[in-house]
């Protein structure tokens, strides 16, 4: 049964959220009158990808993350810098931060001429619609679902129930979920009894266990694929 719905994850599928990352973390120190230090990224980066997992299985909540790993991470740099102030901040220089991946723009064009298409992702609500207003893109979806929005998040099978009341409720045969995230897009989508194609441009080897359908390396790489669809 050829696909008709496609879902696509926002951070680190359509939009390059290292990038943006980067961008509003350093921004936010130089903006508050904040010292920074690189290493100061890269234990963020540690600490905020410990809390993602947590925040994915359902061990905290979103509006407690949006604080608590800012917590953590100046506890942990013995910085006196409030968390809530710096956090409040950060997102919104990481809303205006909208860089998509390369190739983005065109395949979502490319693709809306076949395909209906719905953006699914465990973002934050104020963040990730200041990024999807001001990427362009919007109007290609007929749907954008946020798990902060929502209150579950992927893998959650209830987040995919939101999507596909969303989408009409298609038959499940006929949606395809394209992420980057292993724990979240694949899992999640495999999980819901739904095809999965693993955006994995760094060339990661694939966990045992978890039947992916298809991978690509770069988004272009998605037309070849469907056209045998």
């Amino acid at each position: 049964m050829p696909y008709t719905w496609l879902i696509f994850d926002a951070d680190g599928t359509l939009f390059d959220y290292d990038r943006a990352e980067a961008t509003a973390f350093r921004r936010t120190f130089e903006q508050d009158g904040h010292s920074f230090h690189d290493e100061y990224a890269e234990v963020y980066r540690e600490v905020n990808g410990q809390i993602w997992r947590e925040f994915e299985r359902g061990e905290i909540t979103a509006d407690a993350m949006r604080v608590e790993r800012f917590a953590r991470l100046f506890a942990r740099l013995d910085l006196p810098i409030d968390a809530a102030g710096f956090s409040a901040s950060y997102l919104h220089n990481l809303g205006q931060q909208a860089d998509l991946i390369d190739g983005a723009a065109e395949i979502v064009q490319t693709l809306s001429h076949r395909y209906q298409m719905i953006v699914l992702t465990n973002g934050l609500r104020d963040v990730q619609k200041a990024r999807m207003a001001g990427c362009g893109l919007q109007s290609f979806f007929a749907a954008v679902v946020i798990s902060d929005e929502v209150g579950v998040a992927k893998p959650d099978p209830r987040i995919f129930d939101i999507a596909f009341a969303r989408m009409g409720n298609p038959r499940r045969d006929q949606v395809l979920m394209i992420g980057d995230g292993l724990s979240s897009d694949i899992r999640g989508a495999v999980n819901y009894g739904i095809d999965a194609c693993w955006f994995n441009p760094a060339g990661a080897a694939q966990p045992d266990g978890l039947p992916i359908r298809y991978e690509v390396a770069r988004l272009s790489d998605l037309l070849p694929l469907l056209a045998t669809d």
